[in-house]
C-alpha cells in the first residue's frame, strides 16, 4: 500500500491530508510537525490568539485524523531526506519511507541583523507558543516597541493598543507596508494607527537592539535610545528550505517548484509559504506568496496532484488585514501597474484598481471598516482572473456595479 508523507504541519499540510482522503487515497499517510499542537491557523495569532480570548484555532478536530486514517507526529522535525532512497529521518532517529512527499515546511520569522543574543525581551511572532509569550507584555502600563511596519507589526501593534499598551512603531523605509500596498491606503493605515496613540516613525534607522536590565534597548542611528519592556522583531519571513536544501533539490526564493508543485527531485512536491512557483497568470512570473489562503489552496492542488491530477496553479492572490475595526483585502500582484484608479465606496471604504500600460486589470486594493471592500475585491478578483480590460470610468464610478463588468 502506498505511503504519502507530509512534512510540515501548518495550514497547508493539514489541508493536503485530509484533501487526500476526499479525492480517495486509500493508503497510508503520515503528517510531521515540530510544534506539539495539532495543525492550527496562523492568522488570529497576531489577533485573538495575542489578546489571549481564543485557545489555538485548529484547522480539524484532533479525531478527524483518528477517523481518517491520518497518523499524525507532533513535537517531531525532519532531519535529513534521500531522494533516492525516498527516506525521511526524523528527530526521534526513526525514519519513513515514502512513495509521494509534499514539504510544506512554511517560513520562520527573521531574525533582526544586530540583535545580541537571544532574548526574552526581544521576540517575534509565527506559533502559538510565541503569543501566549507576548501577552504579558500587552497590558496597560507596559510598552510595545514593534520594529516593521509590516503585516504583524502592524496587526499586533493595534492588538496591544487595543488591550491599553503603550505602542511605538520603528520603520526602516519612508511609510508602512511599502512593498505590500499603495500609498494611499499606507496613508490611511498609518493615519489610524497614530489616532489610536501610536507613536509611529517612518524612515529611521536602527544601529542596534539588545536587552539591558530587564528591557528591550533600541538604539536609533540618530544616537536617540527608545526602552520598552517587550521589542517585537517584524521584519519579514524567510522559507524553511534546509531540509530540501541539503537533499540537493533547486532553491529559488524557496523551495522551487514547477506550474504543479513539483520540486526538482522525483515524487517530492511542495507547497505553501517554503516554495516559489510560476504563475502563469502574470506571465510565468515566480513568485513566493506567504498567506493564509494560498496555503489553504496550495494543500488542496498539491493533494491533486501526488494523486495525478495535472492541475496548474491558477488562482489570483489573495491577502487580507485586521487592524482595529478596519479590514484591509488584496487580490493580485500590482507590480508592472502603470494607472491607479480610486473608486470610493460608503463610510469612507475605498478600493484602488491597478492597471497595465494595456489596460488589464493586475490587481485591487481596498480598505473599509468590517467587509465593506469584501464583495468588490471578490469581483475584482474574478476580473483580474478573466485578464479582463474593463472600461476605467466604469471602475471608478461607484453607481456602477463590478458584476456589470464582470458580465462583459
Amino acid at each position: 500500500m502506498a505511503h504519502f508523507v507530509i512534512i510540515g504541519a501548518g495550514e497547508c499540510g493539514a489541508r493536503a491530508v485530509f484533501a487526500l482522503r476526499q479525492k480517495g487515497f486509500d493508503g497510508d499517510i503520515t503528517l510531521v510537525g515540530s510544534e506539539p499542537h495539532a495543525p492550527y491557523e496562523r492568522p488570529p495569532l497576531s489577533k485573538a490568539g495575542l489578546a489571549g480570548k481564543a485557545d489555538p484555532k485548529f484547522v480539524a478536530a484532533k479525531d478527524a485524523y483518528e477517523a481518517g486514517r491520518i497518523r499524525l507526529l507532533t513535537g517531531m522535525t525532519a532531519s535529513g531526506l534521500d531522494t533516492a532512497a525516498h527516506t525521511v529521518a526524523l528527530s526521534d532517529g526513526s525514519e519513513l519511507a515514502y512513495d509521494r512527499l509534499l514539504l510544506a515546511t512554511g517560513a520562520s520569522a527573521r531574525a533582526f541583523p544586530n540583535a545580541a543574543g537571544a532574548s526574552s525581551r526581544i521576540r517575534s511572532l509565527r506559533t502559538y507558543h510565541d503569543a501566549v509569550t507576548l501577552r504579558a507584555a500587552l497590558q496597560p502600563g507596559k510598552r510595545l516597541a514593534v520594529i516593521g511596519g509590516g503585516f504583524i507589526g502592524l496587526e499586533v501593534a493595534a492588538t496591544a493598543r487595543q488591550l491599553g499598551a503603550d505602542v511605538i512603531i520603528v520603520e526602516g523605509l519612508e511609510r508602512v507596508l511599502k512593498r505590500a500596498v499603495p500609498e494611499d491606503i499606507a496613508r490611511h493605515i498609518a493615519e489610524r494607527h497614530r489616532a489610536e496613540g501610536v507613536d509611529l516613525r517612518c524612515g529611521v534607522s536602527i544601529e542596534s537592539l539588545a536587552e539591558q536590565d530587564g528591557k528591550a534597548v533600541i538604539r536609533l542611528s540618530c544616537d536617540e535610545v527608545i526602552e520598552a519592556d517587550l521589542a517585537l522583531v517584524g521584519i519579514g519571513a524567510r522559507p524553511n528550505t534546509a531540509l530540501a536544501e541539503a537533499a540537493g533539490i533547486v532553491i529559488d526564493n524557496g523551495i522551487a517548484v514547477d506550474d504543479r508543485l513539483r520540486t526538482s527531485a522525483p515524487d517530492i512536491f511542495a507547497a505553501g509559504d517554503c516554495c516559489s512557483f510560476p504563475l502563469a497568470l502574470y506571465g510565468g512570473r515566480r513568485v513566493r506568496l506567504e498567506s493564509w489562503r494560498n496555503a489553504q489552496e496550495q494543500g488542496v492542488l498539491a493533494a491533486a496532484n501526488m494523486l495525478g491530477a495535472d492541475e496548474p496553479v491558477s488562482a489570483v492572490p489573495w491577502f487580507w488585514s485586521d487592524q482595529y475595526d478596519m479590514t484591509l483585502q488584496i487580490s493580485g500582484l500590482a507590480d508592472g501597474a502603470v494607472t491607479h484608479l480610486r473608486r470610493d465606496l460608503a463610510e469612507g471604504a475605498f478600493i484602488l484598481f491597478h492597471l497595465d500600460a494595456e489596460g488589464r486589470l493586475l490587481a485591487a486594493s481596498g480598505i473599509g471598516l468590517g467587509n465593506a471592500v469584501a464583495r468588490d475585491i471578490r469581483l475584482a478578483e474574478m476580473l483580474i482572473a478573466a485578464r479582463a480590460h474593463p472600461d476605467p470610468a466604469a471602475l471608478t464610478a461607484s453607481n456602477v456595479k463590478l458584476k456589470t463588468l464582470l458580465a462583459a
